[in-house]
């Protein structure tokens, strides 16, 4: 069974898969959606969550450099209590500061094109999330 790692925006969704001894993570797409309606990207993650035999979901939470939880950080704890209604999986939530500045960051030393760089950082930043996750250990209690 895979874990599957989300980067939810205003108007994307970075997707990210483990491997199966759930070591490694991969991008996997992004889900393009209208502003703020992310039922269209639920809709595909749950695809995606059979498509991969995937058990567990970890979800990226943008909380403030002080630790606070504004806006966006809401629309993921919303968007976390979906995906547990509508998947029935467990969503566990990771701190996600900084995580698209550091997938900007690997796409520039890669020398990936602006115009690249937009299609895949969300991915990215889904796989720093899912791959945090998973180095951190807690995918095993999971």
């Amino acid at each position: 069974m895979r874990v599957m790692g989300l980067d939810l925006g205003s108007r994307t969704c970075g997707v990210a898969v483990s491997d199966a001894l759930c070591m490694i993570a991969r991008a996997v797409e992004t889900i393009r959606f209208e502003e703020e309606d992310n039922d269209v990207a639920l809709s595909r993650i749950k695809e995606l969550i059979k498509e991969h035999e995937v058990h567990l979901i970890v979800l990226g939470l943008p909380k403030h450099m002080n630790g606070d939880i504004g806006v966006r950080a809401q629309i993921s704890l919303d968007f976390k209590e979906k995906l547990e209604k509508e998947t029935g999986l467990r969503v566990v939530l990771i701190d996600e500061r900084m995580t698209t500045m550091q997938a900007n960051r690997v796409l520039l030393e890669a020398d990936v094109s602006r115009k690249k760089r937009k299609k895949v950082v969300d991915q990215i930043a889904a796989v720093t999330i899912l791959q945090g996750f998973l180095d951190s250990g807690m995918s095993k209690a999971a």
